[in-house]
């Protein structure tokens, strides 16, 4: 069992190494640190992706059910959960454009490199 493990190991250096290898060969030596970061970057990016994205549909579902709670009540079926769901939809598209600008501000790059604000 241990001979396998070293086996194993021996393998994965091996790799490690020649991949190394090639990509000095190719230019794409690159630091570790700044591979980790571009990771977090983009990491970030898809969370706040997937948050806008669940927020904009929640805002329209939670429109529309109102809408229908409030039709139901009243027995105006379509009418005020159509207006709802445009309300739903209308608060989705500022939540968007609010999450946008918010993102925008905060990952702005200065000219000369350095991350802003």
């Amino acid at each position: 069992m241990n001979d396998r493990k070293e086996i194993d190991r021996g393998l994965k250096t091996d790799l490690d190494g020649r991949l190394r290898e090639i990509n000095q060969r190719l230019g794409r030596d690159i630091d570790p640190e700044v591979k980790e970061k571009s990771r977090r970057r983009n990491s970030a990016g898809m969370a706040l992706a997937l948050r806008v994205a669940s927020e904009f549909v929640s805002s329209i579902l939670v429109g529309a059910a109102i809408g229908y709670g409030i039709d139901w009540l009243l027995g105006s079926s379509p009418w005020v959960m159509i207006v709802f769901l445009l309300l739903g939809f209308a608060a989705g598209v500022l939540n968007v454009m609010r999450s946008a600008g918010d993102f925008s501000t905060v990952h702005d790059i200065k000219d000369d490199g350095n991350e802003g604000r």
